[in-house]
């Protein structure tokens, strides 16, 4: 990625010079439990390079800076298992607030958090609007899998598992692509997959119970089910619908400016 695009690699005055037109991109991820086979920093790899793939394509049309990943998020579900470190819900909320708000202070009045945690999300759409009420920005949150949601269907991700589930075959797949050296060859395996309903990633209700994730040994589907081929076909079809979204949500920025 070239250096001028990455925020902790550009100086004050850049930084400054870039800002009134540019729009800032923050990937946010996590650091936590992703089964007995995937790395803890699964989120956060897997987030920074979507973002950062997705801001090169998208820089072709307009300007973008990419500020540093948070690799800590809302995990504490994960909690029981090791290997994960996690911010409480308040503490993830204000943490993401005042860095976001700091980012406003410093100039930038379009920025986009890209989220790569499912325990971020309705936190990160509380701030960006809270954000938005109260400064004069334009800000968008939205997590990678409902951005490219309809395209990820269309390559039937949601058939071999969860989409994006947890651990299972649709991030094994991913980090097989990303950083194969990083997952092992023997993966687990799980009987009566059930794929997600193709429709939306959003139920009718959330429902929460005590102990679900220890019941199901931290992963959603079974992780043996993954393939790089798939995964790389995934990481294609993110990046090309993120980088869609960063360019439509700029021009709505510079119009509502």
């Amino acid at each position: 990625m070239p250096a001028s695009l990455l925020l902790q690699e550009i100086n004050r005055t850049q930084a400054r010079s870039q800002a009134a037109d540019a729009l800032l991109i923050w990937p946010v991820g996590a650091l936590e439990q992703h089964g007995p086979h995937l790395p803890v920093g699964t989120d956060y790899l897997t987030i920074e390079s979507l973002s950062r793939l997705a801001a090169e394509k998208a820089a072709a049309m307009i300007p973008v800076v990419v500020a540093p990943t948070l690799p800590f998020g809302s995990s504490h579900h994960h909690l029981p298992f090791g290997g994960t470190m996690s911010l409480s819900t308040e503490a993830y909320y204000r943490i993401v607030y005042e860095l976001g708000e700091s980012l406003i202070i410093s100039g930038f009045h379009k920025i986009f958090i890209v989220n790569g945690h499912g325990g971020n999300n309705e936190l990160l759409q509380l701030v960006a609007r809270d954000l938005a009420l109260k400064h004069p920005a334009s800000v968008a949150a939205a997590s990678y899998w409902t951005v490219a949601w309809d395209a990820l269907v269309a390559l039937e991700a949601h058939k071999p598992g969860r989409l994006p589930g947890h651990a299972g075959a649709f991030e094994t797949s991913i980090m097989m692509a990303l950083r194969p050296e990083l997952v092992p060859e023997s993966l687990p395996h799980r009987d009566q997959v059930v794929g997600s309903d193709p429709r939306s990633f959003y139920r009718p209700y959330r429902a929460e119970h005590h102990g679900s994730w220890q019941a199901i040994d931290g992963y959603s589907d079974s992780p043996d089910r993954g393939t790089a081929e798939h995964g790389q076909a995934y990481i294609t079809a993110i990046v090309e619908t993120l980088a869609t979204a960063m360019i439509e949500f700029h021009g709505q920025a510079v119009k509502a400016r």
